[in-house]
């Protein structure tokens, strides 16, 4: 199959299930106008969601969340795999690697639950479900920090690459409110850990921390582009790569501590090397002067 034809099948797909989606829960939308004859003032219907928004539950198709599009086992393996190819064949498909997350980490999702739930402070993000976005982070206040703190790094991110912290695409294909959580997490930490690891987000980089984070959270989506990443790099840099990069993202992924239970909002003004010292993270392997704009 060539990649043309692949791409428009995995596109296909994904839009008719967000399609069905929207026509679910128009449907919904009646039952609910509806039911609301006898509803009970006591039920658990009203939920907050990972927005911190007040809702209501759906009847029926949408009990989980707001956008939660249920599939079967044999969805999700079909989604998986071409997911997967089309993530290997263009990375800079963003809703192909999300899909691939989704449909893959419920085990991985698991597991850093329990992580977090294992520590106080990861115990407390699960509790507050706090988000990252415009609405909650303001990139000119991150902006006026001094230079050497941590938001300042994460603006210098954000403001060279033309990132926003509103660009993290919202969770379709995980079956589980609180996983779900999880890993909206996950996606909106993902440019925290570049920040905090000093990697800018080109290939090199991107492949550095997704061994950190295949190594810390056991998500298949991230050991895949650990993996197969390598492949698109040159020679120079393949050298590069299996030289320095890789046995430092090797050791920070099993040394540093679990970055999914870092509170990343209340360390905005902390000195970015004294930050990294307190998590057992390595200074990142390139020069200073890259490493302050990256």
């Amino acid at each position: 199959m060539s990649r043309n034809h692949l791409r428009k099948c995995l596109t296909f797909s994904r839009y008719c299930l967000l399609r069905q989606n929207r026509i679910y829960s128009r449907g919904n939308q009646i039952t609910r106008t509806i039911a609301t004859f006898d509803k009970d003032e006591n039920d658990d219907r009203m939920y907050v969601d990972g927005n911190g928004q007040l809702r209501e539950r759906q009847l029926g198709y949408d009990d989980l969340y707001s956008g939660h599009i249920p599939t079967s086992t044999i969805q999700k393996v079909l989604l998986s795999v071409g997911s997967a190819g089309m993530a290997l064949l263009d990375p800079s498909r963003d809703d192909m690697i999300a899909t691939l997350g989704e449909t893959t980490g419920y085990w991985a999702l698991r597991s850093i639950k329990q992580k977090m739930e294992a520590d106080p402070t990861g115990q407390r993000i699960l509790q507050e479900q706090p988000v990252i976005n415009t609405s909650t982070v303001s990139v000119d206040y991150l902006g006026s920090l001094p230079e050497g703190t941590f938001g300042k790094k994460y603006w210098h991110f954000l403001s060279k690459n033309g990132f926003s912290p509103d660009a993290r695409l919202p969770i379709h294909f995980v079956d589980d409110p609180e996983l779900k959580y999880v890993m909206l997490r996950y996606r909106q930490v993902h440019d925290l850990f570049h920040s905090i690891l000093g990697m800018p987000p080109h290939m090199l980089g991107e492949v550095a921390v997704k061994w950190v984070e295949a190594l810390q959270t056991g998500l298949p989506m991230c050991a895949l582009g650990a993996l197969f990443g390598p492949l698109r790099l040159g020679p120079k840099h393949t050298k590069k790569y299996l030289d320095t990069y890789l046995p430092w993202a090797i050791r920070n992924g099993q040394n540093a501590k679990f970055l999914m239970a870092v509170y990343w909002e209340e360390h905005w003004e902390d000195d970015l090397e004294e930050l990294r010292q307190q998590l057992n993270i390595e200074p990142p392997p390139i020069t200073a002067t890259s490493s302050n704009n990256a």
